[in-house]
């Protein structure tokens, strides 16, 4: 087995598309293609001189000291995946991202921004594809197995709410090559402001609220908690997260500064975009294309102006 990088490392994380879906209609079949998945990926990796530092469930995570090795091994794996016989499941669709930084290890295993990028570009990709980031891009240069090459996928804003990262997407000639926009903010309505730093140690709240949200029921939820204590950045985040879930988009709206609670819903219409239509015709069906069971909106007030209202 491989000693665990340390220094500059590049990530390699994997998962199924719809594994879901797969476990509920062939809950039986599942296990041992899951388990025969868990070991073409960890063979691939090995063979490449990589390091397994976490399996959940369907998903791999990975630490290769070179660029190249990494990507060889998603290469690697995902022609393994291809060419194994699936059976009664079918093909499992396995998506992939490469993401180079700098991060701490803590025991077997690692913590810092790296980590919560390269989730974030996985997500955004689908079942067979390949993803890299900049940092990744730039290290792989002449080291890529023959025949496979990076496509520029251009800018896109992941869900982490971070500066834009170029992505690129590996072309492997005997693989699929076509693949769907990628899932991330640009691909729905928003307007999310960029964040300065990741949302580092709250995986759990975001997770409540997401899931909070996702409920036919509710149709509002409120956070609340001292001042600073991160409540917009945290809903924030959320809406990042939800923003496949709702077609029309997802929006932010600050209150701090409205005062009066009969402003409330002009300033939530004005950045619905229908803030310039004839008063009292915003809300309705025909004088709007905003939907609210496939539009989310969030938004925030200060806790000492809040004392002030009773909205």
């Amino acid at each position: 087995m491989a000693e665990r990088p340390s220094g500059t490392v590049t990530f390699l994380f994997t998962d199924i598309e719809g594994s879901t879906k797969l476990w509920q209609e062939h809950p039986r079949a599942m296990g041992a293609a899951i388990a025969r998945h868990d070991a073409l990926l960890q063979a691939a990796v090995e063979a490449h001189g990589g390091y397994v530092f976490k399996s959940m469930g369907d998903a791999i995570c990975a630490a290769f000291a070179s660029a190249g090795a990494a990507a060889s091994a998603a290469v690697a794996a995902q022609r393994a995946l291809s060419s194994e016989p699936w059976g009664e499941t079918g093909r499992l669709r396995v998506r992939m991202a490469l993401h180079s930084g700098e991060a701490e290890a803590r025991g077997e295993d690692y913590f810092g921004p790296p980590l919560n990028r390269i989730a974030r570009l996985l997500a955004a990709g689908h079942g067979g594809q390949i993803l890299l980031s900049q940092s990744t891009h730039s290290l792989v240069r002449g080291t890529l197995p023959k025949g496979v090459f990076p496509w520029d996928l251009g800018e896109h804003r992941l869900r982490d709410l971070l500066e834009p990262e170029r992505v690129y997407h590996l072309i492997v000639p005997d693989l699929e090559s076509d693949f769907p926009p990628l899932r991330t903010l640009d691909a729905r309505p928003n307007n999310l402001p960029l964040q300065p730093t990741p949302l580092v140690g709250r995986e759990r709240e975001v997770a409540a609220t997401v899931a909070a949200l996702r409920r036919s029921e509710v149709r509002l939820l409120t956070l609340t908690g001292p001042g600073g204590t991160g409540k917009t950045r945290l809903a924030l985040q959320a809406a990042a997260d939800l923003s496949e879930d709702f077609a029309d988009g997802v929006f932010f709206v600050a209150l701090a500064n409205v005062t009066d609670p009969n402003a409330l819903p002009a300033a939530v219409a004005e950045v619905l975009g229908c803030g310039r239509r004839a008063p009292g015709r915003c809300g309705s069906a025909s004088s709007t294309n905003w939907r609210p069971s496939t539009s989310c909106c969030c938004w925030t007030t200060s806790n000492s102006s809040r004392r002030r209202r009773r909205w």
